[in-house]
């Protein structure tokens, strides 16, 4: 009987011991994630070079403009290679509004109206 008490407890005893190894894991591996992220995003932020423009003329061909320090450049980047094409002033490149976004923004209250106005009621 007494045998059957300590299998009992050295169970427990064991659960909890994995249970705090993979507490301990999962918080050594959100510590790491968060300081690799913040790392990453201070190493974006600090540089000198700006993609302002991507067009894509193949599957694994794109022209950029690019703007290092005070320079834009356009460069045509291929699968092995990057090469600069030309130099724009800063007054030849036009910001234009990115086509993907609406130009005028509507309310979720405006969006909602239209949503039940086209769904029917039971």
């Amino acid at each position: 009987m007494k045998s059957i008490l300590l299998t009992g407890w050295e169970s427990v005893w064991q659960f909890f011991c994995v249970l705090l190894i993979f507490i301990f894991v999962l918080a050594v591996t959100y510590i790491t994630t968060r300081f690799i992220g913040n790392y990453q995003k201070a190493q974006i932020f600090n540089r000198n070079i700006e993609v302002i423009e991507t067009f894509r003329v193949t599957t694994n061909k794109y022209l950029q403009i690019v703007r290092t320090a005070d320079k834009y450049l356009v460069i045509a980047v291929c699968k092995d290679t990057i090469t600069m094409l030309t130099e724009l002033s800063e007054d030849s490149i036009e910001k234009l509004p990115d086509k993907g976004m609406l130009s005028e923004t509507e309310s979720f209250q405006a969006i909602m109206e239209k949503a039940r106005k086209i769904i029917p009621k039971k």
